[in-house]
């Protein structure tokens, strides 16, 4: 009940984003038909599509996205239609006189007739095709969490919710709406220019969508902040239990649960499989974590300090690898990156998500303390708080009754992808290459196929491209011929970028690369994957980091070039 409020909440606070502009022609071009028989069915077509089209795409294969393009084609189509007969009563009574046999006249309501609520279902529904929401902290968690968990009745009602809150707002837009059309109408005697006035606007929001600015521009616009109202909302409810709230050492850590069982795993690594009954008696801490994660990354030496420091003195870490793209649940993959990174502790390997399941998890990373009777004492989820973190693991071995505990706070110097990131000057947000989840994609996808891509500049904050041959994929697009790019206008000190090698065209062969900032070499600016020269190799499927700039950062052309077909691009992320 908490998740349904919550969605039905952030689509009531769509309103106030740029990015329901587009859709605002096609619902006030109803606002002087009866509310109930023509606004209100216009608002359930439109809740009911957007959710079933949002979750096919969320959870589904290629069929339905490319349904859906097709589907927005169609849409458009029959809005420029519906336009077109706003402008021109003449056109409105001609389509009028065959649909009116079959009880759908498209806009009654230029004939002088009233609405008809299949026509107005049916403009609902096109526009339920075509509105794509600016994804603000509370869908992004909808749709990440249908994206883990696979299909459900649950992401369906979810986002049902997200579009019915929506629909609210907008029916309340309406019904002022309406109200002020009819008094202008009154008192101006101007109902054929509103109506074609209204017209217009349909016909301008039809061109805003076919140009992506729905999608693009609007996403960027910030004009009423919804995503600090959205983050907030998610803040204050059970959803989300920020670290702030584990209490310090000398107070009382609450009771959150019991230790769930680890029997989910399918295979354990530097360790036999472990179980709640057997780590009684010990304080376990439990680490989720993906190794091409960069907020995994740079919180691993502090667990890996930990387990070091107090090994010991009782204390037990559990890494549960959840892996986030499909070569992550490679065994080989997991052991290279578990000696790259050296892990000492158990890990097991999540490949099902069981274990994140039974614990309710929903972040990487993920830390849950567990006191020596098997219950969760505390949690930490994402990167920070350090301090807090540890002396939770201190009062927890001292109230087990372990003696000589070591006192003081782990300082680990980190390197590379692994060191503090700088956020405040962060201004980019992590960004998926595959078109399950991709956004700010300057052009036309064109998914599961080999297609030669070419976006000239300029290029938005925040806008990506490819050019070259390349097949994009629902979570990664491949390189299939050479000299391909992906270029991306980002504003941070450091950007990595998830790699790795095809086996079908390249197997095992390196892919060489060349990074550019600026249309320049990156000197000084390279990252720990690169060379001065912004020169760099493939070897495997990882997270690379490309570039750290020294001094100011300021909004920078960040371009990749492979020099060798074969090369997977997942996912870009910043620091």
């Amino acid at each position: 009940m908490v998740l349904l409020a919550l969605a039905y909440l952030g689509g009531v606070l769509t309103i106030l984003s740029p990015c329901i502009l587009p859709v605002l022609p096609f619902v006030f071009a109803r606002a002087d038909q009866p509310f109930i028989r023509s606004g209100l069915t216009l608002l359930l077509g439109m809740a009911i599509t957007f959710a079933l089209v949002a979750t096919l795409a969320t959870v589904g294969g290629s069929w339905a996205v490319h349904a859906n393009q097709y589907g927005r084609i169609a849409a458009l189509a029959l809005l420029v239609l519906f336009g077109l007969t706003l402008i021109f009563s003449s056109l409105a009574e001609r389509l009028t006189r065959p649909l009116v046999a079959l009880g759908d006249r498209l806009s009654a309501h230029t004939a002088g007739q009233q609405g008809h609520a299949g026509a107005s279902l049916l403009l609902g529904m096109a526009t339920g095709l075509l509105w794509a929401p600016c994804a603000g902290p509370i869908l992004g968690l909808i749709l990440t969490g249908a994206a883990i968990n696979g299909a459900s009745a649950n992401t369906t009602f979810l986002l049902l919710a997200y579009a019915a809150g929506a629909a609210t707002s907008l029916a309340a837009a309406l019904l002022i709406g309406g109200k002020l059309f009819a008094a202008m109408k009154r008192s101006l005697g101007a109902g054929e220019w509103i109506r074609r006035g209204l017209g217009v606007l349909v016909l301008a929001g039809v061109v805003a969508i076919a140009l992506g600015l729905d999608t693009g521009f609007l996403t960027r616009l910030s004009l009423a902040r919804t995503a600090g109202l959205e983050q907030m909302l998610v803040n204050n409810t059970a959803l989300r239990r920020p670290t702030q709230t584990i209490p310090v050492a000398g107070s009382s850590l609450p009771v959150e649960g019991n230790f769930p069982p680890l029997t989910g795993a399918t295979l354990w690594l530097n360790a036999p499989p472990l179980t709640p009954a057997q780590l009684r008696g010990k304080v376990v801490l439990v680490d989720f974590w993906t190794y091409s994660c960069i907020n995994c990354l740079r919180a691993l030496p502090y667990v890996n300090a930990w387990a070091a420091k107090y090994k010991d003195h009782g204390l037990v870490v559990i890494g549960v690898h959840a892996p986030e793209f499909a070569f992550e649940k490679d065994e080989a993959n997991v052991r290279r990156a578990i000696k790259d990174l050296s892990i000492p502790y158990a890990v097991a390997m999540d490949n099902d998500l069981k274990i994140w399941q039974a614990f309710n998890n929903q972040y990487w990373p993920a830390d849950y303390f567990i006191d020596a009777q098997g219950r969760i004492r505390g949690h930490a989820f994402g990167e920070g708080d350090y301090d807090k973190s540890e002396r939770v693991i201190q009062q927890l071995l001292a109230e087990a009754g372990f003696q000589n505990v070591p006192g003081g706070l782990v300082d680990p110097k980190a390197n590379g992808a692994q060191a503090a990131p700088d956020m405040g000057d962060v201004q980019s947000p992590e960004t998926y290459v595959g078109y399950s989840r991709a956004e700010n994609f300057k052009g036309q996808s064109y998914p599961d196929q080999p297609h030669a891509y070419g976006t000239p500049p300029p290029y938005d904050r925040n806008q990506w491209a490819l050019a070259g041959t390349w097949t994009i994929g629902d979570e990664k697009a491949i390189l299939n011929k050479a000299a391909g790019r992906i270029v991306f206008r980002f504003h941070a000190r450091d950007l990595h970028l998830v790699l790795g090698l095809d086996d079908k065209s390249r197997g095992d062969k390196p892919v060489r690369f060349r990074v550019t900032l600026d249309g320049a070499a990156p000197g000084a600016a390279h990252g720990a994957d690169t060379d001065a020269d912004g020169n760099g190799t493939v070897t495997s499927q990882r997270l690379y980091q490309l570039v750290r700039q020294q001094g100011q950062v300021e909004d920078r052309t960040f371009v990749i070039e492979f020099l060798d077909p074969g090369v997977q691009a997942f996912a870009f992320t910043f620091g």
